[in-house]
């Protein structure tokens, strides 16, 4: 184990929990369910920060939205603490997601009480500053490169919003008075990146 800086994440990789399936990972997680945890494909455990207080309102005005629009469309939305096992082995939380109602309709009850073995259609992640960009940048790569099929990475401290679709490369939005459309993948869904905006 090996401890970083403050402004840094906390990365953890020791042969025990190298051996970790994933239900005995899950437990882990569990057992410290007052930590956000993350797994790389290659075995490496993150433990992420708390963020603070601009990034937090940030995230849950992205999910106030997302459910808004959701309540017409009937997919499952999913906040933070959710863990996607993805097909490379990596287990991601993004600070929201969403997945196509029959594609959770297809996972069994007693998988749901688990880490989900699926890939989300959307996620949206939002910048904290203890995220180093190019370790953000490499993470919504992963996610595409798994199958994700829309992505939105939000800084609200630098107002700036990149979306990420497959084959493409990512569109930078300057400005939180700006819109985020979710089309084709989410239909009729835009985020309205001024309820994202600071408030002093």
């Amino acid at each position: 184990m090996h401890l970083l800086l403050p402004d840094q994440l906390l990365r953890i990789r020791t042969e025990p929990l190298d051996g970790f399936t994933d239900d005995e990972f899950f437990e882990f997680c569990q057992l410290n369910s007052d930590m956000r945890i993350e797994r790389s494909a290659d075995k490496e455990i993150t433990v992420m920060p708390p963020v603070g207080g601009d990034s937090g309102a940030a995230s849950f005005d992205v999910l106030v939205q997302l459910g808004s629009w959701n309540r017409v469309h009937a997919g499952r939305p999913f906040e933070s603490s959710i863990g996607f096992v993805l097909p490379d082995g990596a287990m991601l939380s993004p600070d929201a997601s969403w997945v196509r109602r029959e594609v959770w309709a297809a996972i069994l009850p007693a998988d749901r009480k688990k880490f989900l073995r699926v890939c989300p259609d959307f996620i949206i992640e939002v910048k904290s500053p203890s995220d180093r960009p190019n370790v953000l940048q490499a993470k919504m790569e992963q996610w595409l490169s798994n199958g994700v099929r829309l992505a939105f990475m939000i800084d609200p401290e630098t107002e700036t919003a990149h979306i990420y679709r497959p084959g493409q490369e990512p569109e930078i939005v300057q400005g939180f008075d700006n819109e985020l459309s979710g089309e084709p993948v989410l239909p009729g869904f835009r985020l309205d990146l001024r309820e994202l905006r600071a408030q002093s």
